[in-house]
């Protein structure tokens, strides 16, 4: 089985998915870090730039290179770093969007944002569990 799953991971259709992961994930950094600059300026200009705001910001951009460094693993046939990605990308959106329709936390640009860099995982979820990555992972 495992040289099945090797044979897979050099097919032009995995690699093209893991391709296309990779750029979803650089969406996802791209709009996490339009986010935070976005507040970085509101703060500057004396607008409402509340804690949560910069934390979360700091936190969506910070982890990025690590999501991303995972699926460069996972397409290189780490089963361990295609579990995680997979699981992050199914996690992340459902937690994002969540906290964001809690009344007051935070405004409505912000949560619409955020819901943008939410769109770019829940690409990476449905990728991961397409038929070209899924047939390089077979379950254990």
């Amino acid at each position: 089985m495992a040289t099945t799953a090797t044979a897979q991971l050099g097919d032009s259709r995995t690699q093209e998915a893991f391709d296309t992961v990779k750029k979803c994930v650089t969406l996802f950094g791209a709009v996490s870090a339009i986010v935070l600059g976005t507040v970085a300026v509101m703060a500057f200009t004396g607008h409402e730039a509340t804690s949560f705001m910069w934390i979360r910001g700091a936190i969506l951009l910070a982890v990025t290179p690590f999501i991303h460094r995972m699926t460069v693993q996972a397409s290189q046939g780490s089963y361990k770093a295609f579990d995680r990605v997979r699981t992050l990308s199914t996690i992340m959106p459902i937690a994002i969007i969540g906290v964001d329709l809690i009344p007051g936390l935070c405004p409505a640009w912000y949560a619409v944002i955020q819901g943008l860099s939410a769109l770019a995982m829940i690409g990476v979820a449905f990728i991961t569990r397409g038929v070209a990555l899924s047939a390089a992972f077979p379950k254990k």
